[in-house]
């Protein structure tokens, strides 16, 4: 049976995505993870959801674990993880709400533990590729999911990280168009990094909640903006995401 990790942050994981959870308590040699894992079974497969920012929401962006928090979702065993994100739009073309499959990421973060290889072990280096670091198989069958729920989404995109929690300038929103990124947000990078480290395909579901602050016909994002957007999309990007998962078992 598939084991399914998912990683979700900004209201997902306040909703019943399936029935009978229990809680799972794993530690890890990097500490505690952000949360227990709430586990259950979703048609074929069993699932694990792991709370980003903690179910209260009180770990700001720098401060998770998110060693800790790949690690316990290798440790419970997992195939792959879908991982959620509220994201800030950097072009016109992805409005509010639509949702995007990120192919690529810019790291601009700056205090975080961006690898588990703390020191090469008997000269052994190890030096992970990340040309490509999201699953394309994972990606394809969001995109097929997606597609046949008729969802407005983007089947690619690239999501720079920056460290938060303060939103951007102008400045630095319109240096972050001008690299090519199509989506900014505050929690993708380093998740993405650890996963390809630990050997679990990972794919992410970027819902847009704003245009940052570049676009100056629009109110700049605020986090009651991005709640109630994500909050008005949240059953569509749950069934998303149950409706993945089905069509995993399936694949």
């Amino acid at each position: 049976m598939i084991k399914v990790g998912i990683i979700g942050g900004s209201g997902l994981e306040k909703l019943n995505m399936f029935k009978d959870a229990e809680e799972l308590v794993i530690d890890t040699e990097y500490g505690k993870p952000s949360s227990t894992l709430l586990t259950g079974k979703i048609n074929n497969a069993e699932v694990a959801i792991l709370s980003r920012h903690n179910r209260k929401h009180t770990i700001p962006p720098t401060q998770i674990n998110n060693r800790a928090n790949i690690m316990s979702l290798k440790y419970w065993g997992c195939d792959c993880i879908l991982s959620t994100v509220a994201c800030g739009s950097l072009k016109e073309e992805i409005a509010k709400g639509h949702i995007v499959f990120p192919d690529q990421f810019i790291d601009f973060t700056r205090h975080r533990a961006i690898s588990f290889y703390e020191k090469f072990e008997h000269g052994k280096m190890a030096h992970t590729p990340m040309a490509d670091p999201f699953d394309e198989n994972l990606r394809k069958i969001l995109i097929e999911t997606a597609k046949e729920s008729n969802l407005v989404y983007h089947p690619k995109g690239t999501v720079v990280t920056i460290e938060g929690p303060r939103f951007s300038t102008r400045a630095e929103s319109h240096m972050f168009r001008s690299w090519g990124a199509d989506l900014i947000n505050m929690t993708l990078s380093p998740e993405v990094i650890l996963a390809n480290e630990a050997e679990i395909p990972y794919a992410a579901v970027a819902l847009s909640t704003d245009y940052d602050c570049w676009k100056i016909d629009e109110d700049p994002v605020s986090l009651e903006a991005v709640l109630e957007i994500f909050k008005e999309n949240a059953n569509n990007v749950t069934k998303l995401i149950v409706d993945t998962i089905s069509n995993l078992t399936n694949s």
